[in-house]
């Protein structure tokens, strides 16, 4: 005996809820991811290629930052320890040039805050020669 057949109705899978669900993903994503911008000062470090110490070269700009974080720019004292009088004092030594490079010689136990806000001066005047003087270590 044969049974007959009923007509198979075409199975078909709908994609606009899907596509719904993947757009409303996407902008949840988007709205709660956050984006972090960070900023960086580039330094040229100094390179020993060997035990003799480089030339000596006349650099026109150098912050010194004593061991109390104090700063002084060539050799001159500055009457407060800011980052506005530092700021200002490097745009009146350098007459607005700023293609000089400036050397950082901060003590060895200086505070660290000091040393970022002479490196955070000179960043923010357009400076882009930035070396910070080291010593050689002694062999024990």
């Amino acid at each position: 005996m044969k049974f007959p057949r009923k007509p198979r109705e075409p199975v078909d899978i709908n994609l606009a809820p899907l596509i719904d669900v993947v757009f409303i993903l996407l902008l949840f994503f988007v709205v709660t991811t956050t984006f972090n911008r960070e900023t960086q000062l580039k330094v040229d470090l100094p390179e020993a290629v060997s035990g003799t110490p480089p030339e000596v070269v006349t650099i026109p700009l150098e912050i010194l930052v004593a061991v109390d974080g104090s700063f002084a720019l060539n050799g001159k004292s500055l009457s407060k320890n800011d980052l506005s009088t530092l700021m200002e004092a490097l745009r009146i030594e350098s007459g607005g040039d700023q293609s000089l490079p400036i050397m950082l010689s901060a003590d060895a136990k200086a505070p660290y805050q000091a040393v970022v806000t002479a490196m955070d001066a000179a960043s923010k005047l357009g400076f882009a020669h930035l070396r910070i003087t080291t010593v050689e270590a002694q062999a024990e």
